[in-house]
């Protein structure tokens, strides 16, 4: 009787979750599949020879340019979670040791906030800022620190990161808050009795029990960054471009489909090893000292 039972439970639990798991096939898996696949074909202008080949991944890994873009594209990705994650901690900090618990909610809700608005509208602002003739290059003339306009502040990557950084960072401060809740007091209070000052109680005691949140944040801001393209099209010019746009510009305007494939599932090989060491990390964080 309870095997029937456990087995009807187990049916009705299927049959909640397969709408999800249907969608996520068709969404995710078979276009992904679809990609695998076409990596491994070679095109000539129109002409798509479906034949198995690692051409493509041969070029993807060989050519200098593409070699180079990838490296840019990881060193840009590392700077942007790195400045992120920088930034989100002193505000999650705040926010869970210094705001009272009535206020807590409103804090994450002022968060939130940058999402009210377009994604593309907050690139063009910052458009806007780092220009020319922009706000920043603007308020340095007024004040007389520069006698002429900033150039080396947009189109590149230092634009890049900044941008990203600015994107991401709620993404960063609400895993990051979430570990701060956690941390037990008592542990600090008992750092201070053994006469622990607050520099001291912050690296022995609440940044190691943070750490999973930050290696959540790391994640959560890495693996989006590195595949941005619309970012480095509008702000980083010509030497702040990523391997992102040049997948792009295989599938739209060279007409080679699969050599962007591979790209593409070469970055995303490089992603997956880079999410497992910061996975690995997090599972030792969790399982804490021996």
């Amino acid at each position: 009787m309870l095997r029937k039972r456990l087995m009807s439970e187990g049916a009705q639990g299927m049959v909640l979750i397969s709408p999800t798991l249907v969608f996520t096939l068709l969404m995710l898996a078979v276009p992904l599949i679809m990609v695998l696949a076409l990596s491994f074909w070679t095109q000539n202008y129109l002409t798509l020879d479906r034949s198995f080949s690692l051409t493509n991944y041969k070029t993807a890994w060989t050519e200098p340019m593409y070699q180079y873009l990838m490296a840019r594209s990881l060193k840009i990705s590392i700077f942007v979670t790195a400045l992120t994650v920088v930034l989100a901690y002193p505000v999650a900090y705040f926010i869970s040791f210094h705001v009272t618990p009535k206020r807590k909610a409103m804090w994450i809700f002022l968060i939130t906030i940058p999402f009210w608005t377009s994604y593309l509208m907050r690139i063009f602002l910052w458009k806007v800022i780092l220009g020319y003739n922009g706000v920043v290059n603007g308020s340095l003339m007024g004040l007389g620190l520069i006698e002429q306009p900033l150039s080396f502040i947009l189109y590149n990557q230092n634009a890049v990161v900044l941008t990203l950084a600015h994107s991401w960072v709620p993404f960063a401060i609400l895993p990051i808050f979430v570990a701060l809740e956690r941390v037990d007091r008592s542990l600090i209070e008992a750092a201070e009795d053994l006469g622990d000052n607050r520099l001291r109680r912050f690296f022995r005691v609440t940044l190691p029990l943070s750490m999973p949140g930050v290696i959540a944040a790391t994640i959560i801001v890495f693996i989006p960054t590195i595949g941005d393209y619309v970012t480095p099209r509008l702000v980083g010019g010509p030497n702040g471009l990523m391997i992102s746009n040049m997948i792009e510009l295989q599938f739209k305007k060279a007409n080679n489909a699969p050599l962007g494939a591979a790209l593409a599932i070469s970055a995303m090989a490089i992603v997956t090893c880079v999410t497992l060491v910061f996975v690995w990390m997090n599972r030792k964080f969790m399982r804490g000292p021996k």
